[in-house]
Protein backbone atom coordinates (compact mmCIF):
# COMPACT_ATOMS: atom_id res chain seq x y z
CA UNK A 1 0.00 0.00 0.00
CA UNK A 2 1.77 3.55 -1.14
CA UNK A 3 1.66 6.55 1.55
CA UNK A 4 2.85 9.93 1.62
CA UNK A 5 6.52 8.65 2.61
CA UNK A 6 7.06 6.95 -0.21
CA UNK A 7 5.78 9.52 -2.28
CA UNK A 8 8.33 12.05 -1.01
CA UNK A 9 11.05 9.85 -1.32
CA UNK A 10 10.29 8.77 -5.08
CA UNK A 11 10.19 12.51 -5.82
CA UNK A 12 13.63 12.80 -3.75
CA UNK A 13 15.17 10.30 -6.30
CA UNK A 14 13.70 11.59 -9.28
CA UNK A 15 12.79 15.69 -9.08
CA UNK A 16 11.16 16.75 -12.18
CA UNK A 17 10.97 20.53 -12.30
CA UNK A 18 10.30 20.66 -16.07
CA UNK A 19 7.16 19.31 -15.86
CA UNK A 20 4.98 20.01 -18.87
CA UNK A 21 7.91 19.43 -21.15
CA UNK A 22 8.64 16.22 -19.42
CA UNK A 23 4.66 15.03 -19.61
CA UNK A 24 4.05 16.20 -22.78
CA UNK A 25 6.62 13.90 -24.24
CA UNK A 26 5.27 10.83 -22.76
CA UNK A 27 1.24 11.17 -23.32
CA UNK A 28 -1.54 13.81 -24.47
CA UNK A 29 -0.98 16.13 -21.64
CA UNK A 30 -0.93 19.52 -22.95
CA UNK A 31 -1.28 21.72 -19.92
CA UNK A 32 1.15 22.31 -16.34
CA UNK A 33 -2.07 21.27 -14.27
CA UNK A 34 -2.10 18.24 -16.04
CA UNK A 35 1.05 17.31 -15.75
CA UNK A 36 1.55 17.89 -11.87
CA UNK A 37 -1.46 15.78 -11.42
CA UNK A 38 0.47 13.26 -13.57
CA UNK A 39 3.97 13.45 -11.15
CA UNK A 40 1.79 13.24 -8.36
CA UNK A 41 0.53 10.19 -9.46
CA UNK A 42 3.99 8.81 -10.45
CA UNK A 43 5.32 9.27 -7.43
CA UNK A 44 2.62 7.58 -4.77
CA UNK A 45 2.72 4.77 -7.72
CA UNK A 46 6.63 4.41 -8.27
CA UNK A 47 6.51 5.05 -11.96
CA UNK A 48 8.37 8.63 -12.35
CA UNK A 49 10.67 7.28 -14.81
CA UNK A 50 8.33 4.46 -16.26
CA UNK A 51 8.18 5.36 -19.53
CA UNK A 52 5.72 1.96 -20.60
CA UNK A 53 2.45 3.49 -20.85
CA UNK A 54 1.04 0.05 -20.48
CA UNK A 55 2.78 -0.57 -17.37
CA UNK A 56 2.42 2.44 -15.56
CA UNK A 57 -1.47 1.99 -16.37
CA UNK A 58 -1.42 -1.33 -14.28
CA UNK A 59 0.50 0.04 -11.62
CA UNK A 60 -1.63 3.01 -11.08
CA UNK A 61 -4.45 0.92 -11.25
CA UNK A 62 -2.80 -1.80 -8.27
CA UNK A 63 -2.27 1.37 -6.52
CA UNK A 64 -5.16 3.68 -6.43
CA UNK A 65 -9.27 3.16 -6.06
CA UNK A 66 -9.89 6.29 -7.69
CA UNK A 67 -8.88 8.72 -10.25
CA UNK A 68 -11.39 11.80 -10.06
CA UNK A 69 -12.47 14.81 -12.79
CA UNK A 70 -11.92 18.46 -12.63
CA UNK A 71 -15.38 19.17 -11.03
CA UNK A 72 -15.63 17.01 -8.08
CA UNK A 73 -13.24 16.36 -5.04
CA UNK A 74 -10.96 14.43 -4.58
CA UNK A 75 -8.46 13.68 -7.81
CA UNK A 76 -6.96 10.79 -6.27
CA UNK A 77 -7.70 8.39 -3.32
CA UNK A 78 -5.00 5.39 -2.26
CA UNK A 79 -6.52 2.05 -2.32
CA UNK A 80 -6.95 1.45 1.77
CA UNK A 81 -5.37 4.85 1.94
CA UNK A 82 -5.62 8.73 1.57
CA UNK A 83 -7.24 10.96 -0.60
CA UNK A 84 -5.30 13.69 -2.92
CA UNK A 85 -6.90 16.92 -3.83
CA UNK A 86 -4.15 18.58 -6.17
CA UNK A 87 -3.81 22.34 -6.78
CA UNK A 88 -1.77 24.52 -8.94
CA UNK A 89 -0.98 27.98 -8.24
CA UNK A 90 1.43 30.34 -10.15
CA UNK A 91 2.16 32.63 -7.32
CA UNK A 92 3.68 32.22 -3.84
CA UNK A 93 1.18 34.82 -2.49
CA UNK A 94 -2.06 32.88 -4.12
CA UNK A 95 -4.60 31.75 -2.71
CA UNK A 96 -6.10 28.20 -3.71
CA UNK A 97 -9.22 28.13 -5.63
CA UNK A 98 -12.03 25.46 -3.95
CA UNK A 99 -14.68 26.63 -6.29
CA UNK A 100 -18.34 25.03 -4.58
CA UNK A 101 -16.05 22.56 -2.28
CA UNK A 102 -15.21 24.02 1.32
CA UNK A 103 -11.72 22.95 2.64
CA UNK A 104 -11.45 19.45 3.95
CA UNK A 105 -10.03 18.26 7.01
CA UNK A 106 -11.16 14.92 6.37
CA UNK A 107 -12.79 13.02 3.21
CA UNK A 108 -16.54 11.57 3.91
CA UNK A 109 -18.45 9.38 1.78
CA UNK A 110 -21.54 11.31 2.85
CA UNK A 111 -20.31 14.07 1.08
CA UNK A 112 -22.76 16.03 -1.62
CA UNK A 113 -19.54 17.25 -3.44
CA UNK A 114 -18.53 13.92 -3.96
CA UNK A 115 -19.43 11.51 -7.34
CA UNK A 116 -20.91 7.95 -6.94
CA UNK A 117 -17.99 6.75 -8.74
CA UNK A 118 -15.65 7.95 -5.74
CA UNK A 119 -18.27 7.22 -2.96
CA UNK A 120 -18.44 3.47 -4.19
CA UNK A 121 -14.57 3.04 -5.11
CA UNK A 122 -13.95 1.09 -1.84
CA UNK A 123 -15.96 0.28 1.03
CA UNK A 124 -14.96 3.18 3.35
CA UNK A 125 -16.52 6.27 5.56
CA UNK A 126 -14.19 8.81 6.15
CA UNK A 127 -10.57 9.28 4.67
CA UNK A 128 -7.00 11.29 5.43
CA UNK A 129 -7.18 13.79 2.66
CA UNK A 130 -3.74 15.51 1.27
CA UNK A 131 -4.02 18.60 -0.28
CA UNK A 132 -0.98 18.67 -2.59
CA UNK A 133 0.21 22.21 -3.91
CA UNK A 134 1.91 23.27 -6.52
CA UNK A 135 3.48 26.83 -7.15
CA UNK A 136 4.34 26.65 -11.63
CA UNK A 137 5.23 28.83 -14.32
CA UNK A 138 3.78 27.53 -17.19
CA UNK A 139 6.27 24.79 -18.01
CA UNK A 140 7.28 24.30 -14.39
CA UNK A 141 7.28 23.11 -10.71
CA UNK A 142 9.06 25.35 -8.15
CA UNK A 143 7.46 24.47 -4.90
CA UNK A 144 5.64 21.92 -3.93
CA UNK A 145 3.59 21.21 -0.51
CA UNK A 146 1.81 17.79 0.77
CA UNK A 147 0.15 19.13 3.76
CA UNK A 148 -3.01 16.94 5.11
CA UNK A 149 -6.25 18.17 6.08
CA UNK A 150 -6.50 17.95 9.57
CA UNK A 151 -3.48 20.16 9.85
CA UNK A 152 -5.02 22.85 7.80
CA UNK A 153 -8.96 22.86 7.78
CA UNK A 154 -11.43 23.20 10.43
CA UNK A 155 -13.84 20.29 10.96
CA UNK A 156 -16.91 20.51 8.15
CA UNK A 157 -19.48 21.52 10.58
CA UNK A 158 -17.59 24.97 10.63
CA UNK A 159 -18.13 25.56 6.81
CA UNK A 160 -21.58 24.12 6.46
CA UNK A 161 -23.15 26.00 9.48
CA UNK A 162 -22.04 28.97 7.03
CA UNK A 163 -24.21 27.71 4.22
CA UNK A 164 -27.22 26.46 6.38
CA UNK A 165 -27.38 30.24 7.87
CA UNK A 166 -27.01 31.93 4.39
CA UNK A 167 -29.88 29.88 2.74
CA UNK A 168 -32.38 30.46 6.04
CA UNK A 169 -31.66 33.46 5.67
CA UNK A 170 -32.71 33.93 2.06
CA UNK A 171 -35.79 31.62 2.88
CA UNK A 172 -36.64 34.40 5.85
CA UNK A 173 -36.83 37.27 2.78
CA UNK A 174 -40.73 38.24 1.89
CA UNK A 175 -42.24 37.30 -1.39
CA UNK A 176 -39.53 35.03 -3.04
CA UNK A 177 -39.73 31.66 -4.09
CA UNK A 178 -36.51 29.67 -2.93
CA UNK A 179 -35.52 26.01 -4.27
CA UNK A 180 -33.39 23.79 -2.95
CA UNK A 181 -30.60 22.59 -4.72
CA UNK A 182 -26.75 21.09 -5.27
CA UNK A 183 -25.39 24.37 -4.60
CA UNK A 184 -26.80 27.11 -2.05
CA UNK A 185 -30.02 27.60 -3.65
CA UNK A 186 -31.84 28.80 -5.82
CA UNK A 187 -34.37 32.07 -5.93
CA UNK A 188 -36.86 32.02 -8.83
CA UNK A 189 -38.98 34.09 -11.11
CA UNK A 190 -37.28 37.35 -9.07
CA UNK A 191 -38.48 39.71 -11.78
CA UNK A 192 -42.78 41.00 -12.66
CA UNK A 193 -42.68 38.67 -15.62
CA UNK A 194 -41.14 35.57 -13.92
CA UNK A 195 -38.23 35.12 -16.05
CA UNK A 196 -35.17 35.49 -14.08
CA UNK A 197 -33.82 33.14 -11.58
CA UNK A 198 -30.70 34.07 -9.17
CA UNK A 199 -28.66 31.17 -8.24
CA UNK A 200 -26.70 31.08 -4.98
CA UNK A 201 -23.72 29.27 -4.69
CA UNK A 202 -20.27 28.88 -2.67
CA UNK A 203 -17.01 30.32 -4.23
CA UNK A 204 -14.42 29.48 -1.64
CA UNK A 205 -10.85 29.77 -1.21
CA UNK A 206 -8.60 29.33 1.21
CA UNK A 207 -4.25 30.54 1.65
CA UNK A 208 -1.51 28.89 0.51
CA UNK A 209 0.58 26.64 2.56
CA UNK A 210 3.49 28.73 2.09
CA UNK A 211 1.71 31.70 3.56
CA UNK A 212 -0.07 29.72 6.06
CA UNK A 213 3.40 27.89 7.44
CA UNK A 214 5.39 30.59 6.68
CA UNK A 215 6.65 30.72 10.38
CA UNK A 216 7.99 26.89 10.23
CA UNK A 217 9.65 26.96 6.45
CA UNK A 218 10.18 29.32 3.64
CA UNK A 219 11.98 28.11 0.51
CA UNK A 220 15.04 28.78 -0.69
CA UNK A 221 14.33 30.59 -3.51
CA UNK A 222 17.95 29.86 -5.46
CA UNK A 223 17.02 26.58 -5.41
CA UNK A 224 15.39 24.56 -8.21
CA UNK A 225 12.44 23.11 -6.53
CA UNK A 226 11.62 22.57 -3.12
CA UNK A 227 9.55 20.45 -1.01
CA UNK A 228 7.51 20.71 2.15
CA UNK A 229 5.33 18.38 3.66
CA UNK A 230 2.96 18.75 6.75
CA UNK A 231 1.41 15.77 9.09
CA UNK A 232 0.69 15.48 12.05
CA UNK A 233 2.99 13.16 14.96
CA UNK A 234 0.16 10.22 15.05
CA UNK A 235 -0.23 10.12 11.33
CA UNK A 236 3.45 9.86 10.83
CA UNK A 237 4.33 6.81 13.28
CA UNK A 238 1.11 5.03 12.16
CA UNK A 239 3.36 4.37 8.81
CA UNK A 240 5.41 1.27 8.90
CA UNK A 241 8.69 1.78 10.42
CA UNK A 242 10.92 0.74 6.98
CA UNK A 243 9.07 3.29 5.17
CA UNK A 244 10.18 5.63 8.36
CA UNK A 245 13.48 4.83 8.50
CA UNK A 246 14.24 5.36 4.79
CA UNK A 247 12.65 9.03 4.88
CA UNK A 248 15.35 9.76 7.98
CA UNK A 249 18.37 7.93 6.52
CA UNK A 250 17.59 9.97 2.70
CA UNK A 251 20.23 12.33 2.21
CA UNK A 252 18.76 14.92 1.06
CA UNK A 253 15.42 14.95 3.33
CA UNK A 254 15.07 16.86 6.49
CA UNK A 255 12.43 16.08 9.23
CA UNK A 256 11.87 18.56 12.40
CA UNK A 257 9.25 18.19 14.82
CA UNK A 258 6.90 21.38 15.11
CA UNK A 259 4.00 22.13 16.73
CA UNK A 260 0.72 23.85 14.75
CA UNK A 261 -2.31 25.36 16.04
CA UNK A 262 -5.26 23.02 15.87
CA UNK A 263 -7.82 24.51 12.90
CA UNK A 264 -10.65 23.85 15.18
CA UNK A 265 -9.15 25.82 18.26
CA UNK A 266 -6.10 27.84 17.88
CA UNK A 267 -5.33 27.74 21.34
CA UNK A 268 -4.44 24.33 21.12
CA UNK A 269 -1.29 22.82 19.45
CA UNK A 270 -1.03 20.06 17.44
CA UNK A 271 2.60 17.84 17.57
CA UNK A 272 2.91 17.74 13.70
CA UNK A 273 6.16 16.70 11.41
CA UNK A 274 8.00 19.08 8.92
CA UNK A 275 9.39 17.70 6.28
CA UNK A 276 11.12 19.05 4.02
CA UNK A 277 13.60 18.65 0.67
CA UNK A 278 15.69 20.82 -1.67
CA UNK A 279 17.10 20.67 -5.05
CA UNK A 280 20.02 22.82 -5.92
Amino acid sequence: MSNIIQAIINIANEPIVQLKDSYTSRNTINNIGQALEAYIQDAFANTVSESNLQKRNERISKVFSYLGNQNNPPDIILKAGDAIEVKKIQSKGAAIALNSSYPKNKLHSDDSKITDACRDCEDWTTKDIIYAIGVTSDKNLKHLWLVYGDCYAASRNIYTRIGKTIKEGVKEIEDIEFSETKELGRVNRVDPLGITNLRIRGMWNIDNPLKVYRDYYEADETKVFSLACIIREDKFHSFNSSDRESLSSHNDIVIKDIEIKDPDNPAKLLNAKLITLEVS
